[in-house]
């Protein structure tokens, strides 16, 4: 089978072989791909590998040879996965590849935001600021210890657990939002309603898919619920976000600080009022991409089209 893929680079950047994939089939690789080029790099193709470049409805009638579609990511809203099976084409995800990796990025920002280190290196490296200091110690921000505060979690699936298996270890009191019963819960964990989730925790971390339901879940009545030392963390999707109204209580002081790593447009647009918000720390959306994860992607990948050829495929989304 004559195999394409759309936009390699994200997931292998250079670091990773593509040979298990080559060893399945004729294969052509691309590391990105505009909209307008998508028909003619994929219309050969009986099998199409994507992260971000999209398949509409209108799209199928003009890929008669294409039998399958692998996403590169978890998330497969790239696909109209409707008007996929509509058309014999069969759609499969990556699911939980970086659980652990998300995870470790929410307490990256939650420790960046309560100690600072990134500062403070930068003013010692750059500015000589202990260098110069009266006393034996430089401090200019607030530190906080994390023990004992109280973290909600909105979404308990496979990255919010992770996450709250290292908050019970950093001694943590930890909160949920989540669909699941109380009976359901480990006893480390309590279910808040989300309201009162916002009202409680010192931390909000958040973890759900983006639906009709979460988009803009967090918003301004929402924000007003929090304390004015609470900070909020995204690693989940941008549009979870009211971009607006979370730069609003920043810049208010209304919360202390967020940590963002999505934003509701990727790359996001110079206008967009969280890039310049008082205390708000973003990162590009990397808490997937560390190298271990994308070892994993890549293993999961080549599976999900091997068991696709095999006539047994897995991890299907529609």
């Amino acid at each position: 089978m004559k195999i394409v893929v759309l936009d390699g680079y994200p997931g292998n950047p250079g670091d990773l072989s593509w040979k298990a994939m080559q060893a399945l089939g004729e294969c052509t690789f691309y590391d990105r791909t505009a909209p307008e080029e998508m028909i003619e790099r994929a219309k050969d193709a009986e099998i199409v590998l994507t992260n971000k470049v999209c398949f509409k409805a209108e799209d199928f009638d003009k890929l008669p040879k294409l039998k399958y579609i692998g996403v590169i990511a978890t998330g497969y809203n790239v696909v109209d996965c409707e008007a996929a099976k509509a058309h014999g084409v069969v759609v499969t995800n990556i699911p939980a590849y970086s659980t652990n990796s998300v995870a470790q990025m929410t307490f990256a920002h939650i420790l960046n935001i309560y100690n600072r280190v990134g500062h403070y290196a930068h003013e010692i490296s750059d500015n000589d600021k202990w260098t110069n200091s009266k006393d034996f110690c430089f401090m200019d921000t607030p530190q906080h210890e994390i023990f004992g505060k109280k973290i909600g979690l909105v979404g308990l699936g496979n990255t919010g657990s992770a996450t709250a298996r290292i908050a019970i270890g950093f001694g943590m009191e930890v909160y949920a939002f989540t669909s699941k019963s109380e009976f359901q819960l480990p006893p480390e964990i309590k279910k808040l309603e989300l309201d009162e989730l916002f009202r409680q925790c010192d931390i909000i971390s958040l973890h759900c898919p983006l639906t009709p339901s979460t988009k803009n879940l967090v918003n301004a009545e929402r924000l007003k619920l929090m304390k004015p030392n609470a900070i909020i963390i995204n690693t989940s999707r941008g549009p979870v976000v009211n971009a607006a109204d979370l730069a609003e209580a920043l810049n208010k002081g209304q919360i202390l600080a967020a940590g963002m790593d999505v934003l509701e447009t990727e790359p996001p647009k110079a206008d967009n009022p969280l890039l310049h918000a008082k205390n708000c720390f973003i990162t590009p959306h990397i808490a997937w991409a560390t190298y271990e994860a994308r070892v994993r992607l890549m293993d999961i990948l080549v599976g999900n089209v091997k068991a696709f050829m095999e006539g047994n495929p897995v991890n299907v989304v529609n």
